[in-house]
């Protein structure tokens, strides 16, 4: 046993902690040196982001005293960044187990620190606070989520007064004043907690009403109300405020996936066949989570297993459309149906892809295309976005994987050129810049608005993708993802990164690598000029090759997941839908066959 591991967890048992939580820490220390080492081997990392970890106790888990410790630290910061101001923050949660709990804590903190907090009454969609931090003329805000995690995570998402995620300078600023909070006896806990304020209806409405106006065919929906609409937010916050949208576009026909709309942190409809709920009040915290664990699925749009019931539900009806949100709103999944009649998950480029094509057509047909239009996308996101605002003269900008980016770039353009909208390749979209992240809710609307023009031209929006890849190409992308938990696993993680780093591949394939670009170092290297060049971008630990037949490889650690990611994409023509099926199976082999050159 690591003697540091065993005396930082005693200092739980003798400090200010309430007696649940040392009576958690005792049973670890006395049954579970495993958990207890997960627990307190390091402190939970506030990166660029904020938090993201496992619920339970130590000093590695999302409780409320990391909860405190972290947002005390973004105080003070908030403080010297504003001095002399008086203060206002906004605060707001998902479903996630504890996510109300943290979400007050936080509330409480602030307003001891004497700021007026802005905390929803209830759980909302993530691009809402983007939203109502410049509604309200707030200087930050907090977001209490884990995204589409496994149910036993949760997180503390940090944004500042523009609407962003916090970026560079204020990102390391609050990592530096975070990690200077030594013990929660340096958290103002309570105190003036009258100047919380609970908000619904008076962001809802401006934030609904902002996004009825970025309606590009109201007239077509009027005619293609009936559109048949399947969604699902399972369990999540998606439930607030997309089907009200909807409506309010003109779709008369929404059908909610009933299963999926009960709002809850332990996904009740993701279980696995053969096993029922886990109560807490049988197990402690630690072994109550990791039950949970086990026999939950992901909420993922991204995962099939989370689509099940909308996609039965979509069968059933003969859906022209389905669409589930994850739990905290920000990303959409789309399911549409295929040239055999099949219904099939379009994936997270696919779906960017077209909605910004729709977007740059929409704009175009009404004139609004000045010349100083621009669509930005992360680095790992689909190289037909790229050719698609090259045919309408729109200018594209790549950005580091992460959200935040593209909302920095929204911010360093504003006021010289007008976004038209972006999004990633993890099911993340945006369109207008009254929101500076992801937003599912808007994605949902824009996406089912393009599928009734679709329509009312006799195709659906797999059509339309059909056509667009006899156009421009067909793009296949993929993802590998490698899980490795714990400290072993973020110790692996970063061997292979390294390796990757020292040991770059020759070839991918059988094709020679002509171009590595090493985001780390800011440097992008040409293998066969023997040249180097620095790279525009913030520093981040990714890697990316790139080889002489047009195979594009990227690797990176996940920021919000124990994982270490794999992105594949390769590209080839095709006259239509009659010669997709082979085009795609030759590039899934060729995917596979990077897979085998890279070791994976």
């Amino acid at each position: 046993m690591d003697q540091k591991i065993i005396d930082k967890a005693k200092q739980w048992l003798t400090g200010n902690y309430d007696e649940k939580t040392k009576k958690e820490v005792q049973y670890l220390l006395d049954n579970n040196y495993k958990e207890l080492e997960n627990a307190f081997y390091q402190n939970l990392e506030f990166g660029t982001g904020g938090l993201r970890g496992v619920i339970g106790v130590g000093t590695n888990k999302m409780n409320i005293y990391t909860v405190g410790m972290a947002t005390q630290g973004f105080a003070n910061y908030i403080k010297k960044a504003f001095p002399n101001q008086h203060i206002k923050v906004a605060v707001i949660h998902d479903c996630r187990i504890r996510s109300r709990m943290f979400a007050e804590t936080t509330a409480k903190i602030f307003a001891a620190n004497g700021f007026t907090v802005y905390l929803s009454k209830e759980l909302r969609p993530t691009p809402e606070l983007s939203f109502a931090i410049r509604h309200l003329g707030c200087h930050a805000g907090v977001n209490i989520t884990a995204s589409h995690n496994p149910a036993k995570y949760n997180g503390y998402k940090a944004y500042w007064n523009d609407g962003c995620q916090l970026v560079a300078p204020h990102d390391t600023n609050v990592i530096d004043e975070v990690n200077k909070i030594a013990s929660i006896d340096d958290v103002k806990w309570s105190g003036n907690e009258h100047n919380i304020i609970l908000w619904d209806e008076e962001v809802d409405k401006p934030y609904v009403e902002a996004i009825k106006g970025l309606s590009l065919q109201p007239e077509i929906i009027q005619k293609q109300k009936d559109l048949k609409i399947v969604y699902t937010s399972i369990h999540g916050t998606g439930i607030t405020l997309v089907p009200r949208v909807l409506k309010e576009f003109g779709f008369t026909n929404v059908h909610i996936v009933e299963e999926q709309a009960e709002i809850s942190g332990e996904f009740p409809s993701l279980r696995k066949p053969g096993t029922s709920a886990v109560r807490e009040q049988d197990y402690t915290e630690t072994e109550w989570l990791n039950k949970i664990h086990e026999i939950t699925g992901s909420p993922n749009p991204e995962k099939e297993s989370a689509m099940k019931l909308a996609i039965e539900k979509g069968k059933a009806l003969q859906a022209d459309i389905i669409m589930a949100t994850d739990p905290d709103g920000d990303r959409v999944g789309i399911v549409v149906k295929n040239a055999q009649g099949e219904y099939v998950i379009l994936n997270g480029n696919q779906t960017g892809a077209l909605l910004v094509q729709y977007l740059i057509q929409g704009w175009k047909a009404k004139g609004k295309l000045q010349g100083k239009e621009f669509v930005v996308k992360t680095i790992v996101t689909t190289e037909l976005i790229t050719e698609i605002c090259k045919a309408y003269g729109v200018e594209m900008f790549d950005v580091l994987t992460g959200f935040k980016y593209i909302g920095e770039k929204i911010l360093e353009l504003e006021g010289k050129k007008q976004f038209i909208g972006g999004g990633e390749e993890s099911f993340g979209y945006l369109a207008g810049d009254f929101v500076r992240d992801k937003d599912a809710v808007i994605a949902c609307a824009m996406i089912a608005e393009a599928a009734a023009v679709a329509k009312n031209e006799g195709k659906s929006l797999y059509d339309v993708l059909v056509d667009t890849y006899v156009t421009y190409g067909l793009y296949k992308e993929d993802l590998t993802s490698i899980e490795k938990e714990g400290k072993e696993g973020k110790e692996a993680i970063a061997a292979m990164m390294q390796n990757y780093r020292t040991n770059p591949p020759a070839e991918l394939n059988g094709s020679p690598v002509i171009c590595i670009k090493d985001y780390e170092k800011q440097v992008e290297t040409d293998c066969v000029a023997n040249s180097q060049k620095p790279i525009q971008l913030p520093k981040s630990n990714v890697l990316q090759f790139f080889a002489q037949d047009g195979s594009k490889v990227t690797v990176r650690p996940s920021g919000t997941e124990p994982l270490i990611k794999f992105y594949f994409g390769v590209k080839t023509e095709i006259s239509g839908v009659e010669s997709m099926a082979k085009a795609e199976e030759i590039l899934q082999s060729k995917i596979s066959g990077l897979k085998k050159s890279l070791g994976i």
